[in-house]
């Protein structure tokens, strides 16, 4: 008899020590006669050479433990969750095959429960996205926004009227005859794997707050802007995602001269405050989710949801 392999997912807000606690899972189960292996779920983190800014573990770090959906786009690349859903899947299924267990992990809400639920995306239309996107080069998000908002008011309540990326998307989908997911979690989401644990990360907000704060001085001293001046080189301004993510955003601004250092790091420190609020909305959503302090001990997360059997 052999342990049914099992999909783990490890989430919470930025900054709440989720990446650690993964480590210390696939030990765990390693103890417990599971081998296991890390699955990225952090949109950013799929971008090569965007390291400093989202605090990726560096490949030396990964205590040999096989990491996948790191480091698979440029910085030019659209990260799109229609496209790494069924990456995700078919990486996770072939750990599966190799009698593993999968540790997804990350905190890009959307990503996670494409993943773990039942989640299915409308066809895309290149061009309907082109129209859109040329309204969007014309007249900016505003104008959009507030046509999504006359067509799906629920959407647009969801989305951020300054993420044109997004607002195009729903648009896109709407013009199409389709409803859109709007932005969020069905009302009684299935899961896609039998057997997943979710385990949420939890940090006090005041705690958090602080934490954040620090992390995003310690990306400045760290090499923040000399990051983003090499992937300016690699074509990060003409990245349709990656050169609006937080940080990376506002260090493009003070390497053009628009911000100070201060107010540069002042903005990402506000927005990554604000984006964390938002993550862990999302993930209190989660039906079944086992919220625990990021220093748990990992063995007993393990000893808790003991796999089921199989012949």
């Amino acid at each position: 008899m052999t342990a049914a392999p099992r999909l783990w997912a490890v989430v919470g807000a930025t900054g709440t020590g989720k990446t650690d606690l993964s480590l210390r899972l696939v030990e765990a189960l390693g103890d417990a006669g599971r081998r296991a292996e890390i699955v990225n779920a952090d949109a950013m983190q799929l971008y090569r050479g965007m390291d400093v800014g989202t605090a990726k573990l560096p490949t030396q770090q990964r205590r040999g433990i096989p990491h996948h959906l790191f480091d698979e786009l440029d910085v030019t690349d659209e990260a799109a969750v229609a496209t790494y859903q069924p990456r995700a899947r078919s990486i996770i299924r072939d750990i599966f095959a190799r009698d593993g267990d999968a540790v997804l992990i990350g905190g890009s809400g959307l990503y996670v429960s494409s993943v773990v639920f039942d989640f299915r995306f409308p066809p895309r239309d290149d061009r309907l996205r082109a129209q859109w996107e040329s309204e969007l080069a014309a007249a900016g998000p505003g104008a959009l926004f507030a046509r999504l908002q006359e067509q799906d008011p629920t959407t647009a309540a969801r989305i951020d009227p300054r993420n044109g990326r997004r607002i195009v998307r729903a648009l896109e989908i709407l013009a199409q005859g389709g409803e859109t997911h709007g932005a969020a979690l069905p009302e009684a989401p299935v899961l896609w794997h039998p057997d997943t644990r979710l385990i949420g990360v939890h940090v006090e907000r005041a705690a958090l707050v602080e934490r954040l704060d620090a992390r995003v001085e310690r990306m400045w001293r760290g090499g923040m802007l000399e990051e983003v001046a090499g992937l300016r080189h690699a074509g990060l301004e003409d990245g349709v995602t990656a050169s609006r993510a937080i940080g990376y955003a506002q260090a493009l601004a003070q390497l053009r001269g628009e911000l100070d250092e201060a107010a540069a790091i002042e903005q990402t420190q506000a927005l990554t405050r604000r984006y964390a609020r938002r993550q862990v909305s999302w993930f209190r959503r989660y039906a079944g989710i086992t919220w625990v302090d990021p220093d748990v001990d990992a063995g007993t997360l393990v000893e808790s949801a003991p796999a089921p059997r199989r012949d």
